[in-house]
């Protein structure tokens, strides 16, 4: 049974990235892995998903505005704990297979079918393709996949 403490009114929508608490402080270790953990919103969802509709290659606005959604979503993440790249199906048709958004260097690229990847980024791909994921974080030491509904499961690599 769900109390109210203080007299305030109980949540019943599930928490994601861009509702939790902000924090000022940096996370690390534990409350790292937990922040990374939540589900993420319908808009930062759409904004990855847009990257198939090929604005993002020719206009830099565009690009920087999707940058500007990573951080929105992980406001409490520090800069070098956010993502080093996202990898998603690419839907524009054969022959490209993946696409990627390097968030360091604000870079989208399409890659076809056996075209490798940066290192990092190709340890996602495989995950990538599975229909049940809407793209892959990809972290240093982790990936995180991200279903169409938010849901997150993380991949210690």
């Amino acid at each position: 049974m769900v109390r109210s403490l203080l007299g305030a009114q109980p949540s019943t929508s599930t928490p994601t990235l861009a509702t939790s608490a902000r924090v000022t402080a940096t996370l690390s270790g534990a409350a790292l892995q937990a922040r990374l953990r939540l589900k993420r919103s319908s808009a930062y969802i759409q904004a990855v998903t847009r990257l198939d509709a090929g604005g993002h290659v020719h206009s830099p606005a565009a690009t920087q505005a999707l940058i500007d959604a990573i951080r929105q979503e992980l406001p409490d993440v520090s800069v070098d704990a956010l993502p080093h790249g996202i990898v998603a199906r690419c839907y524009l048709g054969a022959p490209f297979e993946v696409h990627t958004l390097n968030c360091s260097g604000q870079i989208i690229q399409h890659y076809k079918t056996h075209e490798s990847l940066p290192a990092l980024l190709e340890r996602a791909r495989s995950l990538a393709l599975h229909p049940g994921y809407a793209f892959i974080e990809v972290y240093a030491s982790r990936l995180i996949a991200v279903s169409a509904s938010g849901q997150t499961a993380i991949i210690d690599v």
